[in-house]
C-alpha cells in the first residue's frame, strides 16, 4: 500500500508555525483544507514527535511507534514560555 502526504492544511505551504492559514488568517488544523491547497515541496523537520507536546504522555496517538525524529499529522506544538 503506498504512503501519500494528506493534502489538509498542515501539508500546505499557506500553513504557518501559529497554526494559522497565510492565505486566509484563520487557525486551521489538519481537519482542514481549501481550493488554495498549495503543497508544501518537504516536510517541516521541526514537526517531530521530539518537539510535539503529546511526545511520551498518554495524549499521543501512536505511543508505541513514535521516536525522536518520526514526523506525524498529529504533531502539537510544545508551549513556550
Amino acid at each position: 500500500m503506498p504512503i501519500r502526504l494528506a493534502t489538509n492544511c498542515t501539508n500546505c505551504n499557506n500553513f504557518t508555525n501559529e497554526s494559522t492559514c497565510a492565505q486566509h488568517n484563520i487557525k486551521v488544523s489538519e481537519r482542514h483544507t481549501c481550493d488554495s491547497f498549495s503543497m508544501q515541496d518537504t516536510l517541516k523537520e521541526g514537526m517531530s514527535c521530539g518537539t510535539c507536546t503529546r511526545f511520551n504522555t498518554m495524549a499521543c496517538p501512536h505511543p508505541a511507534k513514535a521516536a525522536e525524529g518520526m514526523l506525524c499529522s498529529k504533531w502539537a506544538p510544545k508551549a513556550v514560555a
